[in-house]
């Protein structure tokens, strides 16, 4: 079994999976599925009495259940029971149809997506030897990742800007600033971490592309963090609203994000797990929310 992992989110739960290179599918934990569509909050005793009414009536979905092991919150590893995608829709047909329905809905299509596509593309981009061809702390960096990210996707890949955009009321740099403006931000230092975080804030204020900007630069972030102080950004130690409301007020002072970003430096920069799940929590920061404006 390959140890490639990914976290999907449903209302902001997450469905932890993990990748069967012998079969080329993924595995989905059965407990994260059973709580997003019981909204229990026990939900491994949620499965327990339904995983006793399914071997009761000789399910054929018990047949296909795997134990297999995740990391769980507390980071330790454990056997969890999993199906594939088809027993993921088989194991949803014992929950109300419209909640279900919705679910498959998401569970079908969400890889079909530009995002979904974009995330299968950072995956890849993080197991090739790309990575290490990526001029770090750069613009020309920044649009690698970003042309790597969306090519084929938009047809403005790794371009910058030459229009003006806004989100929420605010107004991103000016395109007819923009060039210059990169040229300051590139020639910042990145001798601390607060310098670093510091680049990082200025880049998103910046906003160089018309899409795409916060997953691109969060994985800029992390490579300046592993080339000049061998640290990473653990992203899935920082609460999604938590991030989104501290880069909005990064605009007009960087003290939140920077309390945010520092909680979750770890020296994990060649833990394979640690930047797939980072990947993971970057595309969930930026999944559409009526009431959030988001880092992107």
């Amino acid at each position: 079994m390959n140890t490639k992992v990914s976290i999907r989110f449903f209302n902001d739960r997450e469905v932890r999976a993990v990748w069967d290179g012998d079969n080329a599918k993924w595995w989905f934990s059965v407990v994260d599925v059973v709580g997003v569509l019981s909204e229990s909050d026990n939900s491994r005793n949620y499965w327990y009495v339904l995983k006793t009414r399914l071997k009761k009536a000789n399910s054929e979905l018990l047949t296909i259940c795997k134990g297999l092991k995740m990391t769980a919150p507390n980071g330790k590893k454990y056997i969890t029971d999993c199906l594939d995608d088809s027993g993921i829709k088989e194991l949803a047909k014992n929950f109300p149809g419209k909640k279900a329905n919705r679910f498959i809905e998401w569970f079908t299509y969400s890889d079909e997506t530009i995002d979904g596509k974009s995330k299968s593309k950072a995956y890849a981009l993080f197991e090739s030897n790309l990575i290490d061809s990526i001029e770090v702390g750069t613009v020309k960096g920044l649009q690698q990742i970003h042309g790597y990210l969306f090519g084929g996707l938009y047809d403005f890949a790794g371009q910058i800007r030459k229009l003006n955009i806004s989100k929420g009321g605010f107004t991103f740099a000016s395109a007819n600033f923009l060039p210059g403006t990169l040229r300051l931000i590139e020639r910042m230092p990145e001798t601390t971490l607060d310098e670093i975080i510091d680049k990082y804030v200025e880049m998103n204020v910046a906003h160089p592309f018309m899409e795409g900007n916060g997953r691109s630069t969060r994985i800029w972030l992390d490579l300046i963090l592993k080339r000049s102080l061998k640290r990473c950004v653990d992203w899935s130690k920082i609460n999604k609203k938590d991030y989104l409301a501290a880069m909005r007020k990064s605009v007009s002072g960087s003290t939140e994000i920077k309390l945010h970003l520092k909680s979750a430096i770890v020296e994990k920069i060649h833990d394979r797990e640690t930047f797939m799940k980072g990947i993971d929590y970057s595309y969930y920061y930026e999944e559409a929310d009526e009431n959030e404006d988001g880092g992107e």
